[in-house]
């Protein structure tokens, strides 16, 4: 859709920085958010605002919503949300250091980055378990579907959600399992990714399986791995028409569904969690039309 903020559609970068801002000034927010619109191109930096930002500007979008604090048996799962987010994609390392310099410049005295969390594309877009990544992913017009809003009208159409999660990953717990007991995590092989029909309900392609809700819960999943630190894991990012399939998806991992929790749970964790509302473009710049700009 030419409207869309093409990052959003585009495949996963080499390298990618998640930068997330809180609210200084709120007073300064419109003018530093005119700033960023004609800095920002959709592809190199893709925008997220939360929903503290918009209601700061007296307004509303529908469907954009706080993310929920969660609780399962033994899990308590951090709602981290964020007034503003920019995913950096790119091939060098270098390049987007220096436009996370510009965006801080271009978005004070509004906004102060807070948190940021540098991203990287494994072994043809693995997770660092050596599992792939986004196997179900919608394609085509069918990703278009699944992640872009349309009839919604001028100013919505071509905008799409977000769900980000920073996962962490206890490597050593996950290494030291039998390659059996890895696979059941996962319900797939990592040697040729084919499901296991015989996998536990708690299997996570089994928790997840898009086409087994009702209605379906499609997302198009932009995640990327992280490593800073001596720790690692998944910054995992879902984009949706709404929010509604990844939320359908989260209740049924963490158990709400029918109380067997996600097999995920046993090696990682999510440390954060936010909702964001990416705004489409009009003129190639951001249009930020819904929002009164």
């Amino acid at each position: 859709m030419a409207n869309t903020q093409p990052g959003i559609l585009a495949p996963i970068p080499s390298v990618g920085r998640h930068l997330y801002f809180s609210i200084e000034h709120s007073n300064e927010i419109a003018s530093c958010l005119q700033a960023l619109r004609a800095f920002v191109d959709g592809e190199q930096v893709v925008v997220g605002l939360g929903q503290s930002t918009v209601l700061a500007l007296g307004h509303a979008i529908a469907g954009l919503k706080p993310f929920p604090d969660s609780v399962a048996p033994g899990l308590d799962i951090p709602a981290t949300p964020a007034a503003l987010w920019c995913w950096l994609r790119g091939e060098d390392n270098g390049k987007l250091f220096h436009v996370t310099r510009k965006l801080e410049q271009l978005l004070a005295p509004a906004f102060r980055l807070s948190h940021s969390l540098s991203t990287f594309k494994y072994d043809s877009g693995r997770d660092l378990t050596g599992y792939e990544d986004g196997t179900e992913n919608p394609e085509g017009d069918e990703a278009l579907a699944a992640a872009i809003v349309a009839g919604q009208g001028a100013g919505l159409d071509g905008s799409s959600f977000v769900a980000v999660q920073q996962w962490v990953h206890q490597m050593e717990a996950f290494s030291n399992l039998p390659q059996q007991e890895q696979d059941n995590i996962m319900g797939r092989r990592p040697a040729d990714n084919e499901e296991l029909d015989d996998a536990p309900l708690s299997a996570h392609v089994k928790r997840t399986a898009q086409e087994s809700f009702d209605p379906e819960a499609f997302i198009l999943r932009r995640s990327m791995p992280w490593a800073e630190q001596g720790k690692g894991g998944l910054a995992f990012v879902a984009f949706g028409k709404s929010l509604a399939a990844f939320e359908a998806q989260w209740r049924r991992m963490t158990g709400q569904e029918d109380g067997i929790c996600d097999a995920l749970f046993r090696f990682t964790r999510p440390v954060t969690g936010a909702y964001f509302w990416c705004p489409p473009l009009a003129n190639q710049q951001l249009d930020l039309s819904a929002l009164g700009l």
